[in-house]
């Protein structure tokens, strides 16, 4: 057993081993821990639009909102307006106060309300802020402006101050919420797929180029560096195919959900699956195998930044920027899209192709750069002629 120890303990495979195991934690926990910070003190950072069709207590109540909501508002005089950047993921939540909002609400037997759509092709927590937004809205609109508004009107109309805040109290208790949600997910499951596929799709790039550049090793004695290179960018193309038909074929017969269709979400794994093969293996190509550990933080910080599980809007500027340049953010908002609904796909996927192109050129440059290795001697073996 000692004998065993010591000769495991001498391979240089098992101290990576070891390392890399180590790192994992040390660096998942750095840039998980600094990137989620604060983040429900940036809630503000959340987008709501106000759009107000009524021209009697609806100015009153978009004002207040405006000035009083915890969020970045702002107001709008377009639904369609509102609802166009709703749908591209540049607010988060559009509010709209009807223009017969003040008839409804000062009617004897009339009831309000006030209509707020979202994006469900979101990160669920948007869902989950925006839906506790709408229900705090309402309720300072019941307990504040309604009272307030009715109140005044009645008091205009020469009835009794002590009538009109009876009155003014019964109404404020007549305006609902009106929710309307759009581009709708269907279960927790199909929630998880894009942070699903980003992660496994990374996950098995940067292992497989990993074991790509043993290989390359191995040959580098025997086989030109060129050829080398050259023969393991079309084995990336043809690994890519095959891993995005098999990932997406696994989502199609589970039943995820797939607005755009199986051939759109294909086509998109295939490209990011491209970008994340050419930009785990670019670092392999600089450095070597210690590469790897630049794969570990890229692994780290793509998850917490993409937008796959907490949305780009609450985290620091720091990580906002970082998010930016790495292609997940663009894997995420892309497949979002494409089974969720939202805009074209088209930006993403050129910022993604960008990505890949500047990978491959670094990978072109990092390949010219090193020596060929030295071929390795074959062993001759003489034979002796008989006399």
């Amino acid at each position: 057993m000692k004998h065993a120890l010591q000769a495991f303990m001498k391979r240089p495979s098992t101290i990576v081993g070891l390392i890399t195991a180590i790192m994992f934690q040390v660096i998942f926990s750095v840039i998980w821990m600094t990137s989620y910070s604060g983040v429900t003190d940036r809630i503000d950072q959340l987008k709501i639009a106000v759009v107000n069709e009524d021209q009697q207590m609806g100015q009153q109540i978009a004002s207040g909102l405006i000035q009083n909501l915890p969020f970045d508002m702002q107001e709008l005089t377009s639904v369609d307006e509102a609802k166009q950047q709703l749908n591209a993921r540049e607010l988060q939540m559009v509010v709209v106060i009807p223009a017969d909002f003040t008839q409804k609400a000062t009617a004897a037997d009339g009831t309000a309300s006030i209509q707020y759509s979202i994006n469900e092709s979101n990160p669920a927590l948007i869902k989950s802020i925006m839906s506790g937004a709408a229900a705090q809205i309402t309720a300072e609109i019941n307990s504040q402006a309604i009272k307030g508004g009715i109140q005044t009107v009645l008091g205009n109309m020469s009835v009794p101050a002590e009538q009109a805040a009876a009155a003014a109290q019964g109404l404020s208790q007549r305006v609902t919420s009106e929710i309307q949600s759009s581009n709708v997910i269907k279960g927790m499951n199909n929630q998880m797929v894009p942070m699903m596929l980003v992660l496994a799709s990374y996950v098995g790039a940067m292992i497989m180029g990993m074991n790509f550049e043993q290989t390359s090793m191995a040959l580098s004695g025997s086989v030109s560096r060129w050829r080398r290179f050259a023969v393991r960018s079309m084995i990336n193309v043809v690994a890519a195919v095959l891993v995005s038909l098999v990932g997406s074929t696994m989502l199609a017969s589970m039943g995820g959900q797939m607005v755009e269709g199986f051939l759109h979400i294909w086509m998109y794994q295939l490209l990011f699956m491209l970008t994340f093969i050419f930009v785990s293996q670019m670092f392999l190509y600089v450095f070597g195998l210690s590469g790897m550990l630049f794969n570990i933080i890229l692994l780290s910080a793509q998850l917490v930044t993409s937008g796959a599980i907490v949305p780009r809007e609450l985290l620091s500027d720091f990580y906002i920027k970082l998010g930016d340049v790495l292609p997940a953010t663009y894997a995420v908002e892309g497949t979002m899209n494409i089974l969720f609904g939202g805009p074209s796909v088209s930006s993403d996927a050129l910022i993604l192709l960008i990505i890949a192109i500047v990978a491959i050129a670094i990978s072109t440059l990092a390949v010219a750069m090193k020596k060929q290795g030295v071929p390795q001697a074959q062993p001759v073996v003489a034979i002796a002629s008989k006399k």
